[in-house]
């Protein structure tokens, strides 16, 4: 009990010691990723968007079909 309550501790403190190191480096960014991303993204959201419009759609004509 006493050694995993220390290596719990040990993990504790070590993680701020890494998380310090890895903000210190320098980061870069390339703007094409980004921008190449935004643009897959809203794609997705276009076509999710058609498809729950068709689905919808779809479903109402099904409901308007059986009631009447």
């Amino acid at each position: 009990m006493k050694n995993s309550l220390s290596s719990i501790k040990n993990e504790i403190t070590a993680k701020p010691t890494t998380l310090d190191e890895s903000l210190n480096g320098t980061k870069s960014t390339n703007i094409n990723v980004l921008l190449n991303r935004v643009k897959l993204d809203q794609k997705k959201e276009s076509r999710k968007k058609i498809i729950f419009t068709a689905a919808t759609s779809l479903g109402l004509v099904i409901f308007g079909v059986l009631i009447f």
